[in-house]
């Protein structure tokens, strides 16, 4: 579904829209209770059995745009509840961050073998002759699954004629790359969250939008209405997300218009950790450990070290771009707030960590600041001043699209020692980054550099894009270009080598 215009992507702007209105103009914040009505409007009901329910669905869904907890449904709670208290322009987060709305949730099949209306009665039924385990009979010359018997070995579906046999699955469990998604006592999606490394597939691939992360759209408003200046953090996958109107050329003017002071590429913070990375890996492969993983995806590294804990150790230890960019708005503006704004789900929990959150303030998605665009009603065509972003290498573009961080750090490592032979293997998705490092648990990606990205196609998939991946990758490629042959050892760069010093002692 992604880069599919949906109802559920409908609704789930119109919340930002309306929660980013609100924070503008301020005032008595009980009104909350008027905005269901907004979204959902009529006596009829349009996506659901009952209008009531769909407005019950929305007030949850707007809670977690605020930052708010989901209510419990045995305990009556206004859905203002906490929201004076989250008025406020300091980051407000109470986990878990990404919440199922359970009474929104279909209870979808999990991993069920089911025959279509498609199943012809044919005289041969293969689908019969081929299951080992017995599970499927003939009734009324039609085939019927027996649940308890089958074991979902597909040999019934690749054997019939007519492609009537089919498995359902549980769509967000399906893109849940760490298997933490299970099944509660009423058949409905549950998240274990000692798996969780909150990616966000699954509440971009659940068609019900049962699904939804927090958001920090609430409270960093409040921060930009204080009298602290706030700066944005915009990560190399911004390109085209908000359309044509808005070019890059045009983004600093945009942004300010939504109040924030300025815009630093977060592809300058990727040139930095592609220098720190380079020198880890000369440093530390082959002589102190067999690889070395990359560092720039919060739910990639997260994951890697959960569930193999033994080379937690071999993951880089270089600051992530998002870091290092807010460090670097730190020190030229001393007692500022940063905003991260890009495409992820999991750089919000990456921004809380104690280590990181005195350099990055919020993290904002590129879909949830499109709701602060609608709120402040700005039209991209009618913005005139144009202005560059700070340089950066095409190379630090390139981090927002799988194999950009490898060809990144390869090229780096060949500017320091040209005669280096560097072995790359990248993985996008979560289930393809636990297939590559079972490989290099038996031994055979000894000497590489591993790049995983949790996202399909990289940064430009995240759970916090407007635009399909695909045309997103194309967008990134073209910014690369654009950025020409800059080294990242750049004379522009030698000011923000001082950041890597500074860490390494």
């Amino acid at each position: 579904m992604r880069g599919v215009y949906t109802n559920v992507v409908e609704i789930r702007q119109k919340i930002f829209t309306e929660v980013a209105r609100m924070a503008y103009e301020g005032g008595n914040y009980s009104r909350i209770i008027d905005l269901p009505y907004k979204i959902i409007p009529g006596e009829v009901a349009t996506y659901r059995e009952s209008v009531f329910l769909e407005r019950a669905i929305v007030e949850e869904r707007l809670r977690l745009a605020i930052g708010l907890p989901l209510r419990k449904m045995t305990e009556h709670a206004p859905v203002s509840q906490g929201i004076e208290e989250s008025a406020i322009a300091e980051k407000y987060y109470d986990p878990p961050l990404v919440n199922i709305i359970k009474f929104a949730c279909h209870a979808c099949p999990d991993k069920e073998v089911r025959v279509t209306d498609a199943c012809q009665g044919c005289l041969a039924h293969p689908c019969k002759e081929v299951c080992p385990k017995d599970a499927i009979s003939i009734v009324n010359g039609r085939s019927v699954v027996d649940q308890e018997k089958c074991i979902k070995c597909g040999r019934c579906m690749k054997n019939c004629p007519y492609g009537a046999i089919v498995q359902m699955e549980r769509p967000c469990a399906k893109a849940c790359g760490v298997d933490a998604i299970g099944t509660d006592e009423f058949g409905r999606a549950d998240i274990d969250y000692d798996k969780c490394v909150s990616c966000g597939m699954c509440l971009v691939n659940c068609p019900f939008g049962a699904i939804a992360d927090k958001s920090q759209i609430f409270q960093v408003i409040h921060a930009i209405k204080s009298d602290i200046p706030v700066y944005v953090a915009l990560a190399p996958a911004f390109v085209g997300q908000w359309g044509k109107d808005l070019p890059a050329e045009k983004i600093k003017e945009a942004f300010r218009q939504l109040g924030f002071a300025d815009v630093m590429e977060v592809a300058v913070g990727a040139d930095l950790c592609t220098i720190e990375e380079a020198r880890d890996f000369l440093e530390e492969v082959p002589k102190k450990q067999p690889f070395m993983g990359t560092s720039c995806c919060p739910a990639w590294s997260v994951m890697a070290k959960k569930l193999y804990p033994d080379f937690a150790p071999y993951i880089s230890m270089a600051l992530t771009p998002m870091v290092l960019t807010g460090r670097l708005l730190k020190k030229e503006h001393p007692g500022c707030k940063v905003v991260f704004v890009g495409p992820c789900a999991a750089k919000k929990l990456e921004a809380s960590r104690r280590t990181i959150r005195s350099d990055v303030d919020f993290v904002l998605t590129f879909e949830e600041v499109m709701g602060m665009f609608e709120a402040k009603e700005i039209d991209f065509g009618a913005i005139t001043q144009s202005e560059n972003l700070k340089d950066a290498s095409g190379d630090g573009r390139g981090f927002a699209v799988t194999g950009g961080v490898a060809s990144a750090v390869v090229n780096c490592i060949h500017e320091m020692e040209p005669d280096r032979e560097v072995k790359v293997q990248s993985a996008e998705g979560l289930r393809a980054c636990r297939e590559m490092l079972d490989l290099a648990k038996k031994g055979q990606y000894d000497g590489y550099l591993l790049e995983g990205m949790a996202c399909p196609g990289g940064c430009v998939g995240g759970a916090g894009t407007l635009k399909s991946p695909t045309a997103s990758k194309g967008q990134v490629k073209l910014s690369m270009k654009k950025a020409g042959s800059q080294s990242v050892f750049s004379s522009g760069y030698k000011e923000y080598l001082e950041i890597l010093e500074e860490k390494n002692q």
